[in-house]
């Protein structure tokens, strides 16, 4: 199955991006802690991020990939290369120029972003010096994104999934530099300048691969040419789209401001534990499902365009579910042993651990909006998607306001969960609607299956937390060992109890893994 395959890819390289980004963040608490440096930088690094997402990743793939593979399917090769070196260049002068008033402006976005810094002229001060140097990162990544959508339309999902290993190698050397007597300066400017340097690697590996590909776009005359008019009407709803998901994150990183030092700190590292399963199974799915229902659906294969869907939808499940129970069973060794050193509090540990309990419970919710993402963008439906996540950013921030009244910071997070919910409900609900989610019987069957082993090994998990004490107590090896037995005996229970429910068949899994896989020319 290559959807399987391309799933396998993306998850495998993000598997390990996520180890050295745990690893980082590990680095990172110990040496910053939740204080004013982590916050500035924090700060200084979701900036960037922020219009990455908005501009780049989500609106650009959604509108570019399915015109590119319409292009590589009617008109061949060097038609679609010419289109992306014409996306390309539009992209460029667009980075250029945010990039130019961002920096100009930029006291003033920090005060808009984390208003709760005015009260700290040296964070604020600090977080300002930091965002200026981490902002040119978006021109780079969002190059990237454009040269990896036009790598998946053609089946090569390596280099850009294994891109992000160079972002946390090169933040990884640049805190060990800073902390040596090689390169004597704070922390947070290294982190900063790691983050640039991180940048113009991960576009040259994937520019690299496009090169190897045949597929290396050059950048024409500016011109707006129909195929350019058609990406600019698509990506209109979709930057919007992406804009009201986005502001959910700049509204929590606002109301996270405003409540006692260290929340948006606390935030940051929940969020890290909770984008393990996010990137290696919903981002990969989302990744290798776009290219592959658009093309089914250029050659009009209603059947096979179901068939994906229900197998990405089934894929994610068996995967997510499992990874949902135990960060809710067991949240606080997972972060004790991930950062609770130096800097980082006994107190920050137990706050951040109910923080990602709280972001466990949208889990679910986030990879299906992820899969079912591209069952629109595949149609040139971006405007649906718009609609949607304003009416769940809508929900989002009211619960948010009401929520971090009583219970702070995990208020917030929790906020996120149900608006996460709120909108894949809705995107499901449509789709069915439209008759573009046909589940099919074995979906159907092995659904509750799947949530019934789930159930079962977050109960033993929970069991096992309480029973164990080397989990919390003695040296650090000692800990990673109970945890990492407990976590591999939760795995077994699981995928034996899938296995024997009737929730999977793993034959299916190991078939697809080992096939000979096909290049598309």
């Amino acid at each position: 199955m290559a959807l399987m395959r391309s799933i396998a890819t993306v998850g495998g390289w993000t598997m390990v991006s996520r180890v050295l980004g745990f690893a980082r963040d590990a680095m990172m608490a110990g040496v910053l802690g939740a204080g004013p440096a982590a916050e500035a930088f924090v700060v200084a690094f979701r900036l960037p991020n922020l219009f990455r997402r908005l501009f780049a990743e989500g609106a650009l793939n959604a509108a570019l990939v399915p015109i590119y593979a319409k292009r590589l399917e009617r008109d061949g090769k060097e038609s679609a290369i010419r289109f992306g070196g014409e996306a390309a260049v539009l992209l460029v002068l667009t980075m250029l120029v945010l990039t130019v008033l961002a920096m100009a402006f930029m006291p003033f976005v920090i005060l808009v972003l984390a208003p709760g810094f005015g009260a700290d002229a040296d964070t604020f001060a600090l977080a300002v010096a930091l965002s200026t140097i981490t902002f040119p990162y978006l021109t780079f990544m969002a190059l990237s994104a454009l040269l990896s959508g036009m790598l998946n339309t053609v089946d090569r999902f390596g280099a850009a999934a294994a891109a992000p290993l160079l972002l946390n190698i090169v933040l990884i050397i640049a805190m060990g530099l800073s902390l040596s007597d090689l390169l004597p300066t704070l922390p947070a400017f290294a982190l900063a300048w790691g983050v640039f340097i991180g940048g113009v690697l991960q576009f040259g590996l994937i520019a690299w691969d496009c090169h190897r590909a045949g597929i290396l776009v050059h950048l024409p005359r500016p011109r707006l040419s129909p195929d350019i008019i058609s990406l600019l009407r698509r990506m209109g709803p979709g930057v919007l789209s992406a804009g009201v998901s986005q502001i959910n994150t700049v509204v929590s990183t606002m109301l996270a401001s405003l409540l006692p030092a260290g929340a948006i700190a606390h935030l940051y590292y929940a969020d890290r534990v909770a984008q393990l399963p996010l990137g290696v199974i919903g981002v990969a799915i989302s990744v290798a499902l776009l290219p592959l229902l658009s093309r089914q659906l250029s050659a009009k294969d209603m059947t096979g365009a179901s068939e994906s869907l229900n197998r990405a939808l089934e894929i994610g499940l068996l995967f997510t579910l499992p990874a949902t129970a135990a960060l809710i069973a067991m949240p606080m060794p997972v972060v004790d042993i991930l950062f609770q050193r130096g800097a980082f509090s006994p107190e920050d540990a137990q706050i951040t651990a109910a923080i990602t309990a709280a972001m466990a419970i949208g889990l679910p919710s986030v990879v299906l909006a992820k899969i079912l993402s591209p069952a629109f963008f595949a149609r040139g439906d971006t405007r649906t998607p718009l609609i949607l996540a304003a009416i769940s950013m809508a929900a989002n921030v009211l619960l948010a306001v009401l929520l971090m009244q009583a219970m702070g910071s995990v208020g917030i997070a929790l906020a996120a969960s149900l608006a996460a919910w709120i909108n894949a409900g809705m995107m499901a609900a449509i789709l069915s609607q439209r008759g573009h989610l046909p589940l099919d019987a074995r979906f159907r069957r092995r659904l509750p299956r799947l949530l019934l082993a789930a159930i079962t090994m977050g109960l033993a998990l929970y069991a096992g937390v309480q029973f164990i004490p080397q989990l919390v107590e003695g040296t650090l090896v000692l800990r990673i060992a109970a945890l990492a037995g407990l976590v591999l005996i939760g795995a077994i229970l699981y995928f034996t109890l899938a296995q024997v429910l009737g929730g999977t068949d793993l034959r299916d899994v190991k078939r697809a893994l080992t096939r000979r896989r096909r290049l598309t020319e």
